[in-house]
Protein backbone atom coordinates (compact mmCIF):
# COMPACT_ATOMS: atom_id res chain seq x y z
CA UNK A 1 0.00 0.00 0.00
CA UNK A 2 2.70 2.37 0.34
CA UNK A 3 4.61 1.43 -2.75
CA UNK A 4 1.48 2.66 -4.48
CA UNK A 5 1.02 5.68 -2.49
CA UNK A 6 4.29 6.72 -3.37
CA UNK A 7 3.95 5.55 -6.80
CA UNK A 8 0.78 7.88 -7.01
CA UNK A 9 3.16 10.99 -5.29
CA UNK A 10 6.18 11.07 -7.56
CA UNK A 11 3.84 10.72 -10.63
CA UNK A 12 2.06 13.55 -9.71
CA UNK A 13 5.46 15.42 -9.20
CA UNK A 14 6.81 14.20 -12.38
CA UNK A 15 3.86 15.66 -14.29
CA UNK A 16 4.00 19.12 -12.34
CA UNK A 17 7.83 19.31 -13.00
CA UNK A 18 7.00 17.84 -17.01
CA UNK A 19 4.66 21.29 -16.93
CA UNK A 20 7.32 23.75 -15.56
CA UNK A 21 9.81 23.06 -18.23
CA UNK A 22 7.92 24.22 -20.46
CA UNK A 23 9.71 27.29 -20.11
CA UNK A 24 8.31 30.14 -23.07
CA UNK A 25 4.62 29.22 -21.21
CA UNK A 26 5.57 29.81 -18.00
CA UNK A 27 7.28 33.20 -18.38
CA UNK A 28 4.83 34.20 -20.59
CA UNK A 29 1.98 33.49 -18.03
CA UNK A 30 3.29 35.40 -15.06
CA UNK A 31 2.50 38.30 -17.26
CA UNK A 32 -1.12 37.46 -18.16
CA UNK A 33 -3.51 40.02 -17.00
CA UNK A 34 -7.26 38.85 -16.41
CA UNK A 35 -9.37 39.58 -19.43
CA UNK A 36 -12.72 40.96 -19.78
CA UNK A 37 -15.39 40.34 -22.08
CA UNK A 38 -14.60 37.07 -24.76
CA UNK A 39 -11.63 35.23 -23.42
CA UNK A 40 -11.07 34.09 -27.28
CA UNK A 41 -11.04 37.74 -28.67
CA UNK A 42 -7.42 37.39 -29.62
CA UNK A 43 -7.58 33.95 -31.54
CA UNK A 44 -10.49 35.12 -33.54
CA UNK A 45 -10.78 35.90 -37.32
CA UNK A 46 -7.68 37.36 -38.74
CA UNK A 47 -5.24 35.81 -35.83
CA UNK A 48 -4.05 33.40 -38.39
CA UNK A 49 -2.84 34.87 -41.86
CA UNK A 50 -2.39 33.15 -44.87
CA UNK A 51 -0.76 33.79 -47.66
CA UNK A 52 -0.29 31.85 -51.06
CA UNK A 53 -2.41 29.13 -49.24
CA UNK A 54 0.09 29.06 -46.37
CA UNK A 55 0.04 29.67 -43.05
CA UNK A 56 2.74 33.13 -42.52
CA UNK A 57 2.71 35.06 -39.54
CA UNK A 58 5.44 37.58 -40.48
CA UNK A 59 6.40 40.45 -38.09
CA UNK A 60 9.18 43.14 -39.25
CA UNK A 61 10.88 44.46 -35.93
CA UNK A 62 12.59 47.49 -36.04
CA UNK A 63 16.08 47.72 -34.74
CA UNK A 64 16.82 51.36 -34.59
CA UNK A 65 20.84 52.18 -34.24
CA UNK A 66 21.38 48.55 -34.85
CA UNK A 67 23.37 47.32 -38.00
CA UNK A 68 22.63 43.92 -39.98
CA UNK A 69 25.77 42.40 -38.48
CA UNK A 70 24.83 42.83 -35.00
CA UNK A 71 21.13 42.23 -35.77
CA UNK A 72 21.70 39.03 -37.01
CA UNK A 73 24.22 38.42 -34.45
CA UNK A 74 21.42 38.94 -31.42
CA UNK A 75 18.65 36.80 -33.68
CA UNK A 76 20.87 33.88 -34.45
CA UNK A 77 22.00 33.68 -30.45
CA UNK A 78 18.61 33.56 -29.68
CA UNK A 79 17.83 31.09 -32.21
CA UNK A 80 20.78 28.62 -31.31
CA UNK A 81 19.45 29.24 -27.27
CA UNK A 82 15.94 28.03 -28.49
CA UNK A 83 17.27 25.00 -29.85
CA UNK A 84 18.43 24.05 -26.44
CA UNK A 85 15.75 24.63 -24.09
CA UNK A 86 13.56 22.05 -22.46
CA UNK A 87 10.64 21.98 -24.95
CA UNK A 88 12.56 21.21 -27.80
CA UNK A 89 12.83 17.93 -29.71
CA UNK A 90 14.79 17.94 -32.76
CA UNK A 91 15.07 21.66 -33.60
CA UNK A 92 18.38 22.97 -35.85
CA UNK A 93 19.86 25.85 -37.29
CA UNK A 94 19.40 24.86 -41.04
CA UNK A 95 21.39 27.89 -42.30
CA UNK A 96 23.07 31.14 -41.70
CA UNK A 97 23.85 33.48 -44.24
CA UNK A 98 26.44 36.19 -42.89
CA UNK A 99 26.62 38.01 -45.74
CA UNK A 100 23.28 38.09 -46.43
CA UNK A 101 21.87 38.40 -42.73
CA UNK A 102 19.72 35.73 -43.31
CA UNK A 103 18.84 32.91 -40.59
CA UNK A 104 16.88 29.74 -41.18
CA UNK A 105 15.92 27.38 -38.36
CA UNK A 106 13.75 23.92 -37.98
CA UNK A 107 12.15 23.62 -34.94
CA UNK A 108 10.40 20.35 -33.17
CA UNK A 109 8.81 21.09 -29.83
CA UNK A 110 6.00 20.58 -27.62
CA UNK A 111 3.33 22.37 -27.02
CA UNK A 112 1.28 21.10 -23.65
CA UNK A 113 -2.43 21.96 -23.95
CA UNK A 114 -3.32 20.53 -20.23
CA UNK A 115 -0.60 18.99 -18.05
CA UNK A 116 -1.97 17.55 -14.69
CA UNK A 117 -1.71 14.39 -12.17
CA UNK A 118 -1.50 11.14 -14.16
CA UNK A 119 -2.79 13.43 -17.19
CA UNK A 120 -0.85 15.01 -19.82
CA UNK A 121 -2.52 16.42 -23.28
CA UNK A 122 0.38 17.81 -25.87
CA UNK A 123 1.10 17.78 -29.56
CA UNK A 124 4.05 18.60 -31.26
CA UNK A 125 4.47 21.04 -33.52
CA UNK A 126 6.84 21.45 -36.08
CA UNK A 127 7.74 25.19 -37.71
CA UNK A 128 10.49 26.89 -39.84
CA UNK A 129 11.37 30.10 -38.47
CA UNK A 130 13.36 32.59 -40.46
CA UNK A 131 14.63 35.73 -40.19
CA UNK A 132 16.42 38.26 -42.91
CA UNK A 133 18.17 41.25 -41.16
CA UNK A 134 19.30 44.58 -42.54
CA UNK A 135 19.96 47.79 -41.16
CA UNK A 136 17.56 49.12 -38.61
CA UNK A 137 15.00 45.90 -38.92
CA UNK A 138 14.51 41.99 -39.06
CA UNK A 139 12.24 40.49 -40.84
CA UNK A 140 10.87 37.36 -39.01
CA UNK A 141 8.42 34.61 -40.38
CA UNK A 142 7.34 31.37 -38.76
CA UNK A 143 6.06 28.65 -41.66
CA UNK A 144 5.26 25.06 -42.66
CA UNK A 145 3.17 25.02 -39.47
CA UNK A 146 2.20 21.29 -38.71
CA UNK A 147 1.55 19.10 -35.77
CA UNK A 148 1.85 15.24 -34.46
CA UNK A 149 -0.85 14.99 -32.00
CA UNK A 150 -2.15 11.65 -30.18
CA UNK A 151 0.87 9.56 -31.46
CA UNK A 152 1.49 7.07 -28.74
CA UNK A 153 -2.50 6.01 -29.76
CA UNK A 154 -3.55 6.83 -32.85
CA UNK A 155 -1.20 9.35 -34.21
CA UNK A 156 -2.94 12.29 -36.23
CA UNK A 157 -0.79 14.65 -38.87
CA UNK A 158 -2.62 17.94 -38.73
CA UNK A 159 -1.51 20.65 -41.06
CA UNK A 160 -2.03 24.31 -39.75
CA UNK A 161 -3.43 24.85 -43.23
CA UNK A 162 -6.16 22.67 -42.74
CA UNK A 163 -6.94 22.95 -39.03
CA UNK A 164 -5.81 26.59 -37.48
CA UNK A 165 -7.39 28.59 -40.03
CA UNK A 166 -10.65 31.09 -39.95
CA UNK A 167 -12.96 28.65 -42.57
CA UNK A 168 -11.28 25.81 -40.18
CA UNK A 169 -11.42 26.93 -36.23
CA UNK A 170 -13.65 30.11 -36.30
CA UNK A 171 -17.42 29.63 -35.95
CA UNK A 172 -19.85 31.62 -38.21
CA UNK A 173 -20.67 34.36 -36.24
CA UNK A 174 -16.70 35.07 -35.11
CA UNK A 175 -17.66 34.62 -31.25
CA UNK A 176 -15.97 31.72 -30.48
CA UNK A 177 -13.71 29.24 -31.58
CA UNK A 178 -14.81 25.56 -32.81
CA UNK A 179 -14.03 22.37 -30.22
CA UNK A 180 -10.96 19.97 -30.67
CA UNK A 181 -9.11 22.29 -33.13
CA UNK A 182 -9.55 25.39 -30.28
CA UNK A 183 -6.69 24.46 -28.56
CA UNK A 184 -3.73 24.14 -31.19
CA UNK A 185 -5.15 27.57 -32.86
CA UNK A 186 -4.79 29.20 -28.91
CA UNK A 187 -1.56 27.87 -28.53
CA UNK A 188 -0.43 28.15 -31.67
CA UNK A 189 -0.97 32.22 -31.53
CA UNK A 190 0.57 32.01 -28.39
CA UNK A 191 3.96 30.35 -29.22
CA UNK A 192 3.75 33.25 -31.78
CA UNK A 193 3.17 36.09 -29.73
CA UNK A 194 5.85 34.92 -27.51
CA UNK A 195 8.53 34.48 -30.21
CA UNK A 196 7.92 37.82 -31.93
CA UNK A 197 7.42 39.83 -28.40
CA UNK A 198 11.01 38.07 -27.67
CA UNK A 199 12.72 39.43 -30.24
CA UNK A 200 11.44 42.47 -30.07
CA UNK A 201 12.78 42.57 -26.22
CA UNK A 202 15.73 41.76 -27.43
CA UNK A 203 16.38 44.10 -30.45
CA UNK A 204 15.39 47.37 -28.93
Amino acid sequence: MKKIFLAAIFAMTSFTLWAQDNTWERIEQEDVKEQQGNPDQKYLRGAVPVVDGRVEFRKVIEAPGKSASQIYDIVLNYMEKMTHEKNQIRSQIVFADTEKHEIGGSYEEWLVFKAAALALDRTRLYYVLDAKCSDGQADITITRIHYLYEEERKPQRLKAEEWITDDEAVNKKNTKLLPVSAKFRRKTIDRKDFLFNKFESLLK
